[in-house]
């Protein structure tokens, strides 16, 4: 799914597209972690759904500053976040949940990407979109190689 999340020139708005994005990802890591059978594997994934509440931490503080909505949960999107590692683990266990969990991260990835380009983000606030950019590779990095080993 392509996403458009990033680049809008409304910083109040794209703040809380982030929002938005960020409880979507909490929902689909906290089904992962459910539907993991390998204890390593949900003790990673938890790791980096810490990482998540962090992104909607700053999220919000800089939802205040620039006059943002915080919503206080996902969207229609969790439906398909989630959905994705249900069909998953009928299918073929912690191989394929990380697979389909790979998958969500791309767009996060392509999210983030946008954030850290778009001009109508001031300078003193790209380190936050740099900073979940950086935890977002190294998330899907990591579930591709364990996706690969399960």
């Amino acid at each position: 799914m392509v996403t458009t999340i990033g680049t809008s020139s409304d910083m109040a708005k794209l703040v809380e597209n982030f929002i938005l994005l960020e409880h979507d990802a909490i929902a689909a890591y906290e089904t992962t972690i459910e539907k993991l059978e390998n204890p390593a594997h949900k003790a990673k994934i938890e790791e980096f759904r810490q990482d998540h509440l962090r992104h909607l931490s700053e999220l919000t503080a800089l939802a205040g500053r620039v006059g943002a909505n915080v919503p206080g949960e996902g969207d229609m999107k969790e439906l398909l976040t989630t959905g994705k590692i249900k069909l998953a683990d009928m299918v073929g266990g912690d191989g394929a949940i990380l697979k389909a969990m790979a998958t969500n991260e791309v767009d996060t990835i392509t999210a983030y990407e946008h954030a850290v380009d778009n001009a109508a983000v001031p300078a003193a606030d790209k380190d936050l979109f740099q900073r979940g950019l950086a935890d977002e590779r190294k998330h899907k990095d990591w579930m591709d190689q364990a996706a690969k080993a399960a």
